[in-house]
Parts: structure tokens; C-alpha cells; sequence
């Protein structure tokens, strides 16, 4: 297992909830990953960034990894998610609430129901 894989590996199994994006959560450096920094950070979800553009093995490791070929990249409890529009199409179904529940992940409802109806 290459140091990258393995690094990825503890990071997504030691955490939660965790972001691979381009830039940082404080500050998004594509518009892909500012969209989903921007829900979870609304929504109020605990989670770690990891920022792919500081690393290239971890870039190119992290699509290896999860056989995803682009980022951001949403991890919950060790599970993949998806990316940018699976993501939003989670958040504007309810998907992604339920699925923060069932996994005992903290989120704000509300901020969670004000978002569908902005985008209603």
C-alpha cells in the first residue's frame, strides 16, 4: 500500500466526516468544493478538509482510492459518498439529512430545509 493510500485510509477511517477538496474549508479554491464546503459548513457538520492541491500524491491518490475521478470528495464514517452533484442532489432531495442521521452525524435541520426551499 502506497504512503498516500495509507494516509487516506486513516484519515477517512479516523474522522467522521471528511472533505477532499481543492483549497480549505475557510477557503474553497474551486467552485466544486466551495459549493459542498458551503453546505456542510451551513448545514453546521463537524468535519475535516484535506486539500488535495497541497499534496499531489494525495490529489491522484484519493481518485485512485475511491475510483472517483474528481474532486471534492465526500467521506462519511469510511463510506465514499460522491462528489459536487451527488452531493447537492442529496441536499435537495433530504438524501443527505437521513443519511447524516442514520450515521450519527450532527447537522442543522433547519439550515438543512432552508436550503431546499432557496432552492425550490
Amino acid at each position: 500500500m502506497s504512503d498516500a493510500n495509507t494516509k487516506i485510509k486513516e484519515t477517512v477511517t479516523n474522522n467522521d466526516v471528511v472533505l477532499f477538496m481543492k483549497g480549505t474549508k475557510e477557503m474553497p479554491q474551486c467552485g466544486f468544493s466551495s459549493k459542498v464546503a458551503g453546505v456542510l459548513n451551513y448545514m453546521g457538520v463537524e468535519y475535516s478538509d484535506v486539500n488535495v492541491l497541497a499534496d499531489e500524491d494525495i490529489r491522484q491518490g484519493i481518485k485512485d482510492y475511491s475510483d472517483w475521478p474528481t474532486i471534492p470528495q465526500l467521506y462519511v464514517k469510511g463510506e465514499f459518498v460522491g462528489g459536487c452533484d451527488i452531493i447537492t442532489e442529496m441536499t435537495l432531495s433530504g438524501e443527505l439529512d437521513t443519511f447524516f442521521a442514520e450515521n450519527g452525524v450532527g447537522f442543522d435541520k433547519e439550515a438543512a430545509d432552508k436550503i431546499r426551499e432557496a432552492n425550490a
